[in-house]
């Protein structure tokens, strides 16, 4: 994923972007390699909630939030962007305002949702911009994106804790978005689960180092 390093690291005028299409182009597989729950998760079972991050390259992101109890399912993809159904490609160009983003399915009678803010907030660093490590560009910004009032209440008041905490230590300013989730497009098949196909390919864990507070 770090061979993309030479892209942009700013935004596009969204008339700018490269316009997409009406459909995604091509197949998906239909059960989660890892989890065996469905893949593709547009409808939640009942009592579960969606979570959706941006935190660098979603090789890495995604094989974190699946190790934890209580996610059914998880899936790679675009989101924040303009273009519709974008390609890997397209989104590596700097030409869609995509991030690489995680999908999470989760029960909350398992896992909170502010337990997968803190683990998204402790595995990535949200000070660098448009980057994470090596890798440079629009497509590894730190994003939360809500799908309720309540997670962004909570979004709102953790990024506060741990900025708060990242200041005491003299390490940034958080530039997390926070914000109510847009479209989110489905990344390509070889990029889901990906690690679980290729256990030794890429992965990038840039971080503070600072756990999130204990008394939070």
């Amino acid at each position: 994923m770090s061979f993309f390093t030479r892209q942009k690291s700013e935004l596009i005028a969204p008339d700018q972007a490269l316009p997409g299409r009406s459909e995604r182009a091509f197949h998906l597989s239909e059960r989660h390699r890892v989890l065996d729950a469905p893949l593709v998760t547009d409808e939640a079972p009942a009592g579960h909630e969606v979570a959706l991050f941006g935190l660098g390259c979603f090789w890495g992101a995604e094989e974190i939030y699946w190790q934890i109890p209580g996610v059914w399912s998880t899936s790679v993809g675009y989101a924040g962007g303009t273009t519709q159904n974008p390609s890997y490609e397209e989104v590596c160009s700097g030409r869609t305002n995509h991030t690489e983003a995680i999908r999470v399915v989760f029960d909350p009678a398992k896992v909170s949702y502010a337990d997968l803010v803190k683990r998204f907030f402790e595995v990535h660093d949200p000070t660098q911009g448009m980057r994470q490590g090596n890798d440079i560009g629009t497509q590894y910004r730190s994003a939360i994106y809500v799908t309720s009032p309540e997670q962004e209440r909570t979004a709102r008041e953790l990024t506060k804790v741990y900025g708060d905490e990242l200041a005491r230590r003299r390490l940034g300013d958080i530039t997390t978005e926070v914000r109510e989730a847009p479209t989110y497009y489905y990344a390509e098949d070889h990029h889901q689960q990906y690690l679980a196909k290729n256990p030794f390919g890429y992965r990038c864990h840039a971080n503070t180092g600072v756990k999130f507070p204990a008394t939070a």
